[in-house]
């Protein structure tokens, strides 16, 4: 059985934070997905990420959190094994969204292209655990520009989807429980 499946793009309530469908074939063997591919965001009236000077995978149990970070980089993100929800803020004070909210169901094949200084966070909810993909334009240094939001601040309103206990370390960090509240 073979078949494909194009690049998708949707935009969503905040400004330049895209949702992708990643291009994929599929056939005996199982599929392949084109993760990046220039010529299609370009086309797709994305913008050009350049090349990538760091990429990262996170594994992450089921139920524990993750961010929300708003470093001064471009982020292409994706879920690569397991599934996520993804939570994404506004963050730029400057923005016509700012200090908005969109959460997004990632599962393997989804994409979400992060502008700098739009917050990135995610529940792993995958039983056993999930793999992250953030490719980045600039590399990540401690002290870099950027902020943070805490992911469970409630003027957030974010439904994650299993239960987070604050001082649960396995759940979510001191450092992402420690973050600013949005308000």
């Amino acid at each position: 059985m073979t078949g494909i499946v194009d690049l998708a793009v949707r935009p969503t309530d905040i400004e330049g934070l895209w949702v992708l469908r990643m291009k994929q074939i599929t056939d005996d063997r199982g599929t392949v997905r084109e993760f990046y591919r220039e010529s299609a965001f370009v086309d797709a009236g994305l913008p050009s990420l350049g090349r990538f000077v760091q990429v990262n995978v996170t594994e992450t149990r089921q139920g524990a959190v993750r961010g929300i970070h708003a470093e001064d980089m471009t982020k292409l993100v994706a879920v690569v094994a397991g599934e996520a929800f993804g939570a994404f803020v506004d963050l730029r004070p400057h923005s016509p969204t700012y200090r908005r909210v969109h959460t997004e169901r990632l599962m393997v094949g989804t994409q979400v292209l992060v502008p700098s200084g739009v917050g990135n966070g995610f529940q792993a909810t995958a039983p056993g655990a999930t793999q992250y993909l953030y490719c980045f334009d600039h590399e990540w240094v401690p002290g870099m520009a950027g902020t943070a939001a805490n992911p469970l601040d409630p003027s957030l309103a974010i439904d994650w989807p299993l239960p987070v206990d604050p001082s649960d370390p396995s759940q979510i960090s001191a450092k992402d429980v420690g973050g600013p509240p949005l308000a």
